[in-house]
């Protein structure tokens, strides 16, 4: 009798979940697949959500150990296409549309946390000490704490996985429990069989408009005469590229103002310098964005920051990017970083674009 109901026992703890993970468990599970990984590449979506708007990238990432990325990112708007790119020679930020790229000095990804990068991933929940583990009808969800240095609204994440641990989605919220940044994994390859040829810089560039300027320049007789010559409003607006409207920030620090709107002219079009004084001064400069006639690489300092229509570049006070033909500049010695970011994501919204024309 005793053996029976040891039988019995011992099937009720098998069918009540005693093959259920426990966070160690989880961690270790999910830790292991992702450092056993010689090379990954993740394909999916990636949403950004500000205020009302939600920004919507197709996302594609490629790792290679050690310290090789690329991350394309597509936005569903505009087909607006950026490519961080990190390999031997350093990290880059590539903007094939304007044929340009941006060099950072900085040890990206590793000093924060990234929703679409795996390593990232482990290394969040692996120093979170609090981390824990939901048991769902689909699999598991783990939540820890995030690390984002130029965004202190993000404060925790969790990351969704199937019963076999394979991850799905990636959710980061902020201290009001609102969902900022979601990802979600179409197909993950953990075995991708990449290799450094992988990650070169010259593949990133756009060898459309080389091959037309160069064809440009072989031209002889009337032919040659007609593809460089212009006249009249024709020649103007090939030489002088004008904007369409100025673009105001919704967000401004209280008891700050525009104190001045200034448009210039340059060798190669308008320039627009808003000057904003006050408790907080900062500037933001404006020009129309220009595609360069050779692949141009452009030495920057700060870190790669993602918008919500792009990625830029933040340093301690300032954030450059290129954003709806628009190329933005915005410096402060006063804002703090997080005041920069907010002053950044203001623009672009339509009550605040008054039109030049």
């Amino acid at each position: 009798m005793k053996k029976i109901l040891l039988l019995i026992a011992f099937m009720l703890l098998t069918l009540t979940g005693c093959g259920e993970k426990n966070i160690e468990d989880a961690i270790k599970d999910f830790s292991n697949d992702v450092e056993n990984s010689k090379s990954y590449k993740l394909n999916g979506t990636m949403e950004i959500s500000s205020g009302e708007e939600i920004f919507t990238y197709n996302i594609d990432t490629y790792f290679l150990k050690d310290n090789y990325y690329k991350v394309i990112l597509v936005n569903q708007t505009n087909n607006h296409e950026q490519i961080i790119l990190k390999n031997a020679d350093g990290l880059y930020v590539v903007t094939p549309s304007l044929n340009k790229s941006f060099k950072f000095d900085s040890v990206w990804p590793e000093n924060s946390s990234q929703a679409y990068l795996l390593q990232n991933l482990v290394n969040d929940v692996k120093n979170d000490s609090g981390a824990t583990l939901e048991k769902t009808d689909s699999g598991y969800i783990i939540k820890s704490t995030v690390n984002y240095p130029n965004n202190e609204e993000l404060t925790y994440q969790k990351i969704y996985f199937d019963n076999d641990m394979n991850i799905n989605k990636v959710e980061v919220y902020n201290n009001e429990d609102i969902v900022k940044i979601k990802v979600t994994f179409k197909s993950v390859d953990l075995k991708a069989k990449l290799d450094e040829d992988d990650f070169l810089l010259d593949d990133l560039i756009d060898t459309e408009a080389n091959t037309d300027n160069e064809t440009n320049t072989e031209c002889d007789g009337e032919n040659c005469d007609n593809q460089n010559t212009c006249e009249g409003e024709n020649c103007d607006e090939q030489t002088n590229a004008t904007l369409d409207s100025i673009i105001y920030p919704l967000y401004i620090p209280s008891n700050t103002h525009l104190s001045s709107s200034e448009t210039i002219d340059t060798e190669t079009g308008e320039r627009v310098i808003l000057t904003f004084s006050g408790d907080k001064n900062f500037v933001i400069v404006e020009e129309v964005a220009k595609v360069s006639n050779e692949f141009e690489v452009i030495p920057v300092f700060g870190d790669p920051l993602m918008l919500n229509e792009s990625v830029g570049a933040i340093s301690s006070n300032s954030i450059s990017w290129h954003a709806g033909d628009v190329s933005y500049y915005l410096v402060s010695s006063d804002l703090s970083t997080a005041e920069l970011i907010s002053v950044a994501k203001s623009l672009g919204n339509a009550s605040t674009v008054i039109s030049t024309k």
